[in-house]
């Protein structure tokens, strides 16, 4: 009777167990989990009702949040992802760049530097810097060879995209990812109303049939549109409006509950 081989050693994992396995697997890189947004607020209240520096359950107080709550804690650590904040020993402390956010005039260039400090978001940036982004799957992919775990990809990828359209480096005309100058372009058709908000008329600054109350990023985008008879092409249009989108989830939709809409040119026949 022929001898029967038996190897002991571990089964052959299924493809679910393969699946769950990948899922638990540890990022390697660096990232922050809220969006800069959320940071520079964070630096703001510190700013505004402490100057400097604060303990962790003022600062919760005044964002009203618990100091032990998920988002809380995901805000803070992105600030000093971020670089806005020290903590030590339960106080945080405001850095240099810190103070810069929170200031209305050095504002949009310390949130340039905000942005590309995250060691993910620098090695995207290094990756795609001067190009269009690539679809969200693709992304993904890109983040997880960075050392981003399957688990928290599309967290990561929907963060870094609020954060870039945040910092201004979604180009509103062209939709690339490119580093501004450091402020948004001014608007020559924008002006200020006697309480500080910004409304816009026509193209020519005349007032038009109307004014706007709008975020002063939608009325840039609002103006990239060509007027009507000019030319705007599929692919054109398809990035404006990718650019739009994102910048209206980034001013209206909760942080964790962001709204992703997929904008694509229909085939024929459909």
């Amino acid at each position: 009777m022929a001898e029967q081989s038996i190897t002991v050693g571990q089964e052959a994992a299924s493809p679910g167990a393969q699946d769950a396995a990948r899922k638990n697997i540890q990022s390697t890189i660096d990232f922050p989990y809220s969006d800069l947004a959320a940071a520079v607020e964070l630096a703001q209240a510190i700013r505004e009702h402490a100057g400097s520096s604060c303990e962790d359950r003022e600062l919760a107080g005044w964002l009203d949040q618990s100091v032990d709550g998920g988002t809380y804690r995901s805000r803070r650590s992105s600030a000093r992802h971020f670089g806005l904040v020290t903590v030590n020993q339960g106080r945080l402390t405001l850095t240099a760049l810190g103070h810069d956010v929170a200031d209305s005039a050095k504002g949009p260039a310390a949130r340039v530097s905000a942005f590309l400090l995250p060691e993910l978001y620098a090695k995207m940036y290094e990756l795609h810097g001067g190009k269009a982004l690539p679809p969200a799957a693709a992304i993904e992919r890109q983040m997880g060879e960075f050392g981003v775990s399957p688990k928290q990809k599309e967290r990561a990828r929907q963060v870094f995209q609020k954060s870039a359209a945040y910092a201004g480096f979604i180009d509103a005309s062209t939709g690339r990812f490119v580093k501004p100058g450091g402020r948004l372009p001014p608007s020559d058709s924008a002006q200020q109303n006697g309480d500080g908000e910004t409304k816009t008329g026509g193209r020519d600054g005349s007032g038009g049939d109307g004014t706007l109350d709008l975020d002063p990023l939608l009325v840039e985008l609002l103006r990239k549109i060509p007027t009507k008879g000019e030319e705007w092409g599929a692919a054109k249009r398809v990035r404006w409006f990718r650019t739009f989108a994102m910048n209206v989830s980034q001013i209206y939709d909760d942080d964790d509950k962001p709204i992703e809409l997929t904008i694509e040119v229909a085939k024929e026949g459909e």
